[in-house]
């Protein structure tokens, strides 16, 4: 069985946020709603967060490898003093350790009260023109979403009648079963059909959304772009995802930039690369060009018995740095370029230039 430390891609002596953070990312490139998305990979990925994001599961894990998550062995000091198997014929109630078991025995479960939670993330992608990147842009999408219902204001109750508390939970928002494994029966709590975890529910659903407090929409929102986005940077428009039900936070979007090549520019990092051909005579008797950057034009001193290859650096005529003030160099590369084709009079100099050894 792989590491969970492995499956997350952080070290050992990571942190909690750390461990946040590296989830988070990768369980947005494996969303199995999005395009391209693994379910088994997020399965596996949710399986990892949910013993190293707590200390006490992540302390067993570490002392006892996934023996602390399995029947018997040096486990049994993660369930107490069981001798093994010797509990198999008892009722327990396994609090958090019931959604370990959920995911071996396909069955929810966990003491933890339902809360409600915010909207779904959604996740773009945007082409943008090379100089945009640079100097920055503003750009619209056009999004498929679900937004709060105005009618019930994201309460999915019809306006002026109350939300009750559900009869079936008592306002728990969870009801309690009992399921039998290969271990014995295991009690655990599940969310609440009735109300579906809320605790409450309305007396008279809103007849606009029928409950649950959202309606799809598509809107047009503004993107601004910052100078200086590296391609496969993400944006987030934060509170601009999906509304969450019954009046939860919306979620977040997140928008990768992808950048068109330039057919003139290089980019490496904040610094880029033009390439420019100079002659064989500006080479070895020196010149002064002029060199296109992005935002104009600007002379360079060529001096004489320049090499091939030679990188001129521009300073401050590059990318724009994101996090502070400033911006990367401009590199100019020089390309001396051999004629295919001369004329009479130009073979006979160079001859010439050939027999005095140059």
């Amino acid at each position: 069985m792989k590491d969970y430390y492995d499956i997350l891609g952080v070290s050992k002596t990571a942190s909690d946020d750390e461990i946040k953070k590296a989830f988070r990312k990768l369980a947005h490139q494996h969303h199995p709603d999005k395009k391209g998305g693994d379910e088994a990979k997020f399965k596996e990925l949710n399986e990892a967060y949910q013993v190293l994001s707590d200390s006490q599961k992540r302390a067993q894990y570490d002392q006892f490898g996934h023996a602390a998550f399995s029947q018997g062995g040096a486990a049994g000091s993660a369930w107490g003093n069981t001798g093994g198997y010797g509990f198999n014929t008892a009722d327990f109630d396994m609090g958090d350790l019931g959604d370990i078991f959920g995911d071996f025995f396909g069955f929810g479960g966990g003491r933890r009260k339902e809360h409600v939670a915010k909207g779904e993330d959604l996740a773009f992608e945007m082409i943008v023109d090379f100089n945009d990147s640079l100097f920055g842009a503003k750009r619209e999408i056009s999004v498929a979403r679900t937004v709060s219902c105005g009618h019930c204001q994201g309460r999915g109750a019809e306006p002026g009648s109350p939300i009750e508390t559900c009869a079936r939970c008592q306002g728990s928002g969870q009801v309690m079963s009992i399921h039998r494994t290969l271990i014995g029966n295991i009690q655990t709590s599940t969310k609440c059909p009735d109300c579906k975890g809320q605790g409450r529910k309305p007396k008279h659903v809103c007849r606009t959304c029928n409950g649950p407090g959202v309606l799809k929409e598509r809107s047009t929102l503004e993107v601004n772009i910052p100078p200086g986005i590296s391609d496969g940077g993400t944006l987030r428009l934060g509170g601009q995802g999906n509304a969450g039900l019954y009046g939860a936070p919306a979620g977040d979007i997140y928008i990768t930039i992808r950048i068109r090549p330039d057919k003139i520019f290089a980019r490496h990092g904040n610094d880029l690369v033009v390439r420019v051909p100079i002659s064989f005579t500006q080479a070895v008797l020196g010149d002064t060009i002029t060199v296109s950057a992005p935002d104009g034009a600007y002379e360079v001193q060529i001096p004489a018995g320049t090499a091939n290859g030679t990188m001129f650096r521009l300073r401050g005529l590059g990318v724009p740095y994101t996090n502070r003030s400033g911006r990367g160099d401009l590199l100019v590369h020089t390309d001396i370029i051999v004629p295919k084709h001369i004329s009479r009079q130009q073979r006979a100099l160079l001859e010439q230039l050939r027999d005095e050894k140059l």
